[in-house]
C-alpha cells in the first residue's frame, strides 16, 4: 500500500537556513491526504468494478481519475461515486484504448494543492493457449516419468492433471503435482501406463492441453547398476515478495538416488518457511530478499559417494519502500528549498517527483538529482504539495511534502560586481559588494556553486555572516570550472539571485599512482598494464607516465617515460627467472605525483613448462578428482607432474608424480566438510616448472531421507505486546482442524538479525499463549509458533516483530571529567554509561561549593541525551566544587557519578608595588649560586685570617676584607637589575613563581646613615634574612611603580629593616684592585713581606669572585 507520511526521517541534520529564520520547520501535514486508495484488481469482462479513493482536508475537494496519465471522461458506464471512488458499470476489453484495462490514479485537490495516489492495475481475467504441451514419453518399469504444461493466465491458473480421463490427486507417495505445471511420477508401473492430460482453470475459463501417453516397459534386472543422473534440473526464476518459489529437482539412478539441496554461498538455507515436495522439489513460501541467491540440488546414491549436481538462481523481487521521506519546509520567497526522498527495491526503483499532482521537470532554477529535488530563487508560484514516486516493475509508493512561500516586500536587492579569482587547485576565493537597497538589514549571505560542466550537478550552499564579502571555497576539485552567485538574506526574506560567475580551479599533481598488473608472455618480458587514474585522483589531466624497474638484487633503477593515452607497456630483454621490482607513477601540467609501491613480478625460466590448467571437482564428501592439461602457449617439454595437496593449516604433503600423459587423480579418504589445498606443476630436465593451486570443499555426508508426511497447518494470528524490558506477551489462534488428539506448541524467539543460532530460543506450551521473560532490554526480536499433533510438525507461523522497552540506566556515565577553561568556567565532559542496549535521553548535572555541598544546596543542569558536555559558569574563586552526572531515559533516572572535585584558584597577591621582570628559571638559579658560593668563600677566609693572625695585623686584616667586599660590590653595581631578583626568588614561597610569568622584584638604595664597615656586614649575619623579607619590606609602605620595560627600572628606598648596603656607581669605582694596592704601600717596611703575602691572597679573591659573578 502506499505510504504517505510528511515526518522528517530520524537523525536529519536542520537545513543552515533554520538558523537565519526562526519561523522555518516541519508542518504537521494535514490540509490534504487520502485515507484510501485504488489497489490492483482483475475483473471479469462485462462485470461491474470499483477503485476506491476517498480523501479528507478543508474542504471543498475536488476528485479526477486518470488512467495512464490521462484524465478520464465520465459517462453512463463510467462515473464518479459521491465519495471519490471511480466505478465502472460494465468492463470491456475491446482493443486500443478503447479497452478498460490499464493503471489508474486518484487526484485530490484543494486549496493547498493537488496530491496522486498510487497506481492501480486494473487487470481483465482472461487465460490463454497452452504455450507447452505434454508430450508422450516411454518409460522403464521402476523408473520415473515426467509431463508438464505451460500456460499464461490472469489470474494465475490452478493446474491439474487427469489420467484416463480421471483427476488425479495433487500428492500421493508416487505422484507429485506441481503448482507449476509438472507431474513426476516415481517408480512407474505398469499401471501408470495410459493418457495423461493438463487442467488450466483460472475464474475467466478452464483450457485443457493436448493428451500424451506413457509407454511403460519392463524394468532392468536389480543388479542393473547406474550412477544418479538429473533429468530436470532446477531453473533460475524471479519470484515477488512474499509469493513462492518452487525449485524442481528430478533424478533417476539403480538404486533410486537421493536428492538434497543446499546453497552455493555455504549459508543455512531456511528450514521454517521452506519444505521439500515429493522426491525432491523445493518449495520456498513467503519469500523475503534474504532467501534469494544460488542453490544446489545434489542427486546422490546411497551408501556411495558417487552424486550429480545441478544449481538454479532465485531472485527476489520487491516492490518499493521509503527508506527517507522529504519534509515539509516553509521557505522565503528567493531562498532554496531542499527534498530528499530514498527507496529501496529489486528492482531499482525509479524517483519522480510530482508537484500539485503533475510531473516536475528541471530548468534553471528546479534541479534534480538522485534523489534529491532542490528549488533555487524560490518565486510564489513554487508554494505546492510536492510528492515523491518511487515505482518499479513491481509496483510504486508515493510520500508527500509541502512547501510554503513566505511573502515579504522589504527585502534587499541583490548583492553586486560578484568577483572570483582562483586560489589554488582547490579553493577560490569569491567577493561581492553589498546590496544596493536595504543593505543595513542584511543579516547574512548564502553562497551558492556547482559544477559547471555535465548535467544534474549538485549544488552546494554555504551560509556566512553579514560582517563580510568575501569567502574562499576550499573544497573543490582540480581542474574543473564551477559557477557561483550570492544571495543576502533579511530576517523576512532574501534578495535575488546574483548575477552568475564562473571561474575554474587550477590543475595539480596527481594524488596517486596507478594500480599495476603484471604478466610474462615469454621468459625476457613482462607485459605491463594500469588503469587510468579517476579524475578525483588524477587532479588534471595526465600528461604522462614514468615506469621504474630493476632486479630485487641491483639498486640501479631503469626508468621509461611514457605519453599520458598509454595504459601499457611491453618491457623486453628480460633476465629470465629472475624477479624485477616495477613502479610507476603519473604526471601532470604541474608535476610528478606520488610514487606508487614497488611490486614484484619474477620472470618465467628459460625451458621449464608454464603452470597447467586444473580443474578440481568433489565426487563425495571424501573424495576429489582433480584433473589438468598444459597450458595452451607452454613450448617447454615436459617430464611429469607434480601434485600436492593438504587441508587448509596443515603442513603440505610429500608430492604424488606422474607421467607426462597422466592427466587426472583422484584423491580419496579426505574428511567431509574440509577445506583442501590442491597445487600441481609440471617438470622437465632444468627444474619444476610454474605451479597452478585451487582450494576446494569437501561436502558433508548425508543420510537416507525420511518419507515426507503432509504436515498439519500452523498457528494463525499470532499476536504479540510488550509487557516491560525484559518480557513479551504472545498470543495465537489454533488452525481449523478437527482433532481429538493433544496440541503441543513450540514458540521460537531470536533477536532480529541474529547470526549464532545456537541462541535461538524454543519455548513449549500447551497453551494458545505465553509470556516470553529473561529478554534484553531495548532489542527487537522476532517470533513465529508451530504446533505438534501425535509425531507430526506444522511448519512454522508468519514471523511477528516485537520489541522490549528499553530499561533504566543502571550505571551512571563514565570518564567524567571536569577542566577549568575560564577563571569563573568549568568545562565537564563524561561518556555513555558502560551498558549494552541502554538508550539515553537525558543527563543531569549537579554541582555545588563546599560550603553548598554540606547544606546539600546543589545547582542543577540537565542536557538532551546526544549532548555529552556542559558548562559551569560564574564560579568563585578561591573555592572547590564538587560536579556528578547522571542518565536518564523514559523509564527511569540512573544513579549519580561519584562526585569529581574542582578547585578554582584564587588570584595571587601582589608582593611589591614594583616593576615586572621575566627571568627564567636557569638564568635565577646560576645567579643564586654565584652569589651564595662567593659569600662562603668570604666568610671561610675572614675566619681563617682571624684565627690565625695577630693584633698587629688587624688593620691590614681590615683592609683585605674591605677589598672584597668592595669587589661584592662592584659585582652587584654591575648586575642591580638581577641581583635584587635573585634576593626575592629565596624570599617567595615556591609556588609564587611559574615559569613564563611575570614577577615582582625590588631594588635598595644607600642610605647616608648606613654603615659600611666589616663590622656591619659580618657582625651582624641576620640582617640579611631580615631585608630579605619582602613581608617586612610590603609592611613599610614601599612605593614604586609597575612597568612592562626592564630599562626603566628606577631605585626604591628601603625600609628601616633592609641593612644591607648597595653602592652607588661612584662608590663601585673606588673599590677595585688597585685601591687594595695602594693601601698596602703605606705600611711599614717591616711588614712588607708579609703584606705581600696578603695582597696575593687579596687577588686571588677578586679573580674568585669575578668568575663567580660570570
Amino acid at each position: 500500500m502506499t505510504i504517505l507520511d510528511s515526518r522528517p526521517p530520524a537523525g536529519r541534520p536542520t537545513s543552515l537556513l533554520n538558523v537565519i529564520f526562526p519561523f522555518v520547520g516541519v508542518l504537521s501535514f494535514s490540509e490534504l491526504f487520502f485515507i484510501k486508495e485504488p489497489l490492483d484488481v482483475t475483473v471479469i469482462r462485462k462485470e461491474a468494478a470499483i477503485l476506491d479513493c476517498q480523501a479528507r482536508g478543508e474542504a471543498p475537494i475536488d476528485v479526477r481519475w486518470l488512467k495512464s496519465g490521462v484524465q478520464i471522461a465520465e459517462n453512463e458506464r463510467v462515473y464518479l461515486l459521491s465519495n471519490g471512488s471511480l466505478f465502472i458499470s460494465e468492463v470491456e476489453s475491446r482493443r486500443g484504448d478503447k479497452s478498460d484495462e490499464g493503471f489508474y490514479q486518484c487526484l485530490a485537490q484543494n486549496k493547498y494543492g493537488a496530491i496522486l495516489s498510487q497506481k492501480a492495475h486494473l487487470t481483465i481475467a482472461s487465460i490463454s493457449s497452452f504455450s507447452v504441451q505434454p508430450t508422450s514419453i516411454v518409460a522403464t518399469e521402476g523408473s520415473v516419468a515426467r509431463f508438464s504444461c505451460k500456460i499464461v493466465a490472469h489470474p494465475p491458473p490452478i493446474i491439474t492433471w487427469e489420467f484416463n480421463r480421471v483427476t488425479l490427486p495433487l500428492a500421493t507417495e508416487r505422484i507429485t503435482v506441481l503448482p507449476s505445471g509438472v507431474l513426476q511420477i516415481q517408480g512407474v508401473q505398469q499401471a501408470d501406463a495410459g493418457n495423461y492430460r493438463c487442467i488450466a482453470t483460472n475464474i475467466s475459463s478452464r483450457r485443457r492441453s493436448t493428451e500424451a501417453t506413457l509407454t511403460v516397459t519392463p524394468g532392468v534386472l536389480a543388479s542393473s547398476l547406474f550412477r544418479p543422473r538429473i533429468i530436470a534440473s532446477p531453473q533460475n526464476i524471479s519470484v515477488s515478495l512474499h509469493q513462492t518459489a518452487i525449485l524442481e529437482c528430478m533424478a533417476t539412478g539403480n538404486p533410486r538416488p537421493i536428492i538434497s539441496w543446499s546453497r552455493a554461498d555455504s549459508k543455512p538455507i531456511d528450514v521454517y518457511n521452506t519444505k521439500v515436495l515429493g522426491n525432491g522439489n523445493l518449495i520456498i513460501t513467503d519469500i523475503k530478499p534474504q532467501h534469494g541467491g544460488v542453490y544446489l540440488c545434489r542427486a546422490t546414491t546411497p551408501g556411495t559417494r558417487n552424486y550429480t549436481m545441478a544449481s538454479a538462481n532465485v531472485t527476489v523481487l520487491a516492490p518499493p519502500s521509503l527508506v527517507e521521506w522529504p519534509e515539509s519546509l516553509t521557505r522565503p520567497r528567493a531562498g532554496t528549498a531542499r527534498f530528499v526522498c530514498h527507496a529501496e527495491g529489486n528492482p531499482t526503483p525509479r524517483i519522480t517527483w510530482l508537484k500539485n499532482g503533475e510531473k516536475v521537470h528541471s530548468n534553471g532554477r528546479i534541479k534534480m538529482y538522485n534523489s534529491k529535488l532542490v528549488i533555487n530563487q524560490i518565486i510564489p508560484e513554487d508554494d505546492a504539495i510536492y510528492q515523491c514516486q518511487a515505482e518499479n516493475e513491481q509496483g510504486s509508493v508515493l510520500t508527500m511534502a509541502r512547501l510554503i512561500v513566505v511573502m515579504s516586500e522589504d527585502r534587499p536587492s541583490a548583492p553586486r560586481n560578484i568577483r572570483a579569482d582562483t586560489v589554488s587547485s582547490s579553493a577560490i576565493l569569491l567577493a561581492w559588494e553589498r546590496p544596493l537597497y536595504n543593505s543595513d538589514k542584511v543579516i547574512a549571505y548564502s553562497v551558492h556553486y556547482m559544477k559547471a560542466e555535465g548535467l544534474n550537478n549538485e549544488e552546494y550552499q554555504i551560509v556566512i555572516g553579514n560582517d563580510t564579502t568575501r569567502y574562499i571555497i576550499d573544497d573543490l576539485e582540480p581542474a574543473h570550472n564551477y559557477t557561483f552567485y550570492v544571495v543576502a538574506y533579511m530576517p523576512m526574506g532574501a534578495s535575488r539571485m546574483s548575477d552568475n560567475v564562473f571561474q575554474h580551479t587550477l590543475e595539480d599533481v596527481p594524488l596517486r599512482a596507478p594500480e599495476l598488473s603484471l604478466t610474462s608472455r615469454s621468459p625476457t618480458d613482462i607485459q605491463v598494464s594500469w588503469q587510468p587514474l579517476p579524475d578525483k585522483l588524477s587532479r588534471g589531466r595526465v600528461c604522462s607516465y614514468r615506469l621504474s624497474y630493476r632486479t630485487s638484487s641491483d639498486s640501479a633503477v631503469s626508468q621509461i617515460e611514457l605519453p599520458g593515452e598509454k595504459t601499457q607497456h611491453l618491457l623486453e630483454n628480460l633476465q629470465p627467472d629472475t624477479i624485477y621490482l616495477l613502479r610507476i607513477v603519473a604526471a601532470t601540467s604541474v608535476g610528478w605525483g606520488e610514487q606508487s609501491a614497488w611490486t614484484s613480478h619474477r620472470t618465467p625460466k628459460a625451458s621449464v613448462p608454464l603452470a597447467p590448467e586444473l580443474h578440481l571437482e568433489s565426487l563425495n564428501c571424501t573424495t576429489i578428482l582433480v584433473r589438468w592439461q598444459l597450458a595452451p602457449r607452454n613450448s617447454a617439454s615436459v617430464r611429469g607432474y607434480k601434485l600436492f595437496y593438504h587441508e587448509e593449516s596443515q603442513p603440505e604433503s610429500t608430492p604424488v608424480q606422474f607421467h607426462a600423459s597422466d592427466n587426472k587423480h583422484t584423491i580419496g579418504g579426505l574428511d567431509p566438510r574440509k577445506k583442501y589445498h590442491v597445487k600441481i606443476l609440471a617438470y622437465n630436465v632444468v627444474g619444476d616448472g610454474y605451479q597452478a593451486d585451487q582450494t576446494i570443499s569437501t561436502p558433508g555426508c548425508v543420510s537416507v531421507r525420511d518419507r515426507l508426511v503432509p504436515p498439519p497447518p500452523p498457528p494463525h494470528n499470532v499476536y504479540a505486546k510488550t509487557n516491560s524490558s525484559t518480557a513479551v506477551f504472545l498470543h495465537w489462534g489454533r488452525p481449523a482442524f478437527t482433532s481429538s488428539h493433544t496440541v503441543n506448541y513450540t514458540v521460537r524467539c531470536n533477536p532480529v538479525g541474529l547470526q549464532n543460532a545456537s541462541l535461538v530460543l524454543y519455548l513449549q506450551t500447551s497453551e494458545q499463549s505465553l509470556h516470553v521473560r529473561d529478554l534484553e532490554p531495548n532489542t527487537k526480536y522476532e517470533f513465529a509458533v508451530r504446533l505438534h499433533l501425535d509425531q507430526l510438525s506444522s511448519p512454522w507461523s508468519p514471523v511477528v516483530y516485537q520489541s522490549t522497552f528499553p530499561k533504566a540506566p543502571m550505571r551512571p556515565p563514565s570518564n567524567i571529567k571536569v577542566t577549568l577553561i575560564e577563571e569563573d568556567t568549568a568545562l565537564v565532559s563524561w561518556k555513555l554509561p558502560d551498558e549494552l542496549n541502554v538508550p539515553v535521553t537525558r543527563y543531569t548535572i549537579l554541582y555545588a561549593s563546599r560550603n553548598d555541598w554540606i547544606a546539600g544546596e546543589w545547582q542543577v543542569m540537565e542536557r538532551e541525551g546526544t549532548i555529552t558536555m556542559a558548562l559551569l559558569e560564574n564560579l568563585k574563586p578561591g573555592q572547590v566544587y564538587f560536579v556528578k552526572v547522571s542518565a536518564s531515559n523514559d523509564m527511569g533516572d540512573g544513579p549519580f557519578s561519584h562526585a569529581v572535585e574542582l578547585t578554582v584558584q584564587e588570584d595571587l597577591p601582589l608582593a611589591f608595588s614594583d616593576s615586572f621582570y621575566h627571568l627564567d628559571q636557569k638564568s635565577m638559579t646560576g645567579i643564586s649560586v654565584g652569589v651564595c658560593i662567593a659569600l662562603i668563600c668570604i666568610i671561610i677566609c675572614a675566619f681563617i685570617i682571624i684565627c690565625r693572625g695577630k693584633n698587629r695585623y688587624l688593620v691590614s686584616l681590615s683592609i683585605v676584607t674591605m677589598s672584597h667586599i668592595n669587589s661584592i660590590l662592584s659585582i652587584y653595581q654591575t648586575n642591580k637589575r638581577n641581583f635584587p631578583s635573585v634576593l626575592q626568588n629565596t624570599r617567595l614561597d615556591a609556588s609564587s613563581y611559574q615559569h613564563g610569568t611575570t614577577v615582582l622584584t625590588y631594588e635598595e638604595e644607600l642610605s647616608p646613615n648606613q654603615p659600611t664597615n666589616l663590622q656591619t656586614l659580618l657582625g651582624r649575619p641576620g640582617d640579611t634574612e631580615g631585608s630579605s623579607n619582602s613581608e617586612g619590606s610590603h609592611a613599610t609602605g614601599d612605593s614604586g611603580r609597575y612597568s612592562h620595560d626592564e630599562t626603566e627600572l628606577t631605585n626604591l628606598s628601603s625600609g628601616p629593616s633592609s641593612h644591607l648596603a648597595s653602592p652607588t656607581a661612584e662608590d663601585g669605582t673606588e673599590s677595585d684592585c688597585s685601591s687594595c694596592a695602594e693601601e698596602l704601600n703605606e705600611l711599614s717596611e717591616e711588614n712588607q713581606s708579609k703584606q705581600k703575602a696578603k695582597e696575593s691572597m687579596n687577588a686571588g679573591s677578586c679573580r674568585h669572585e669575578a668568575q663567580s659573578r660570570v
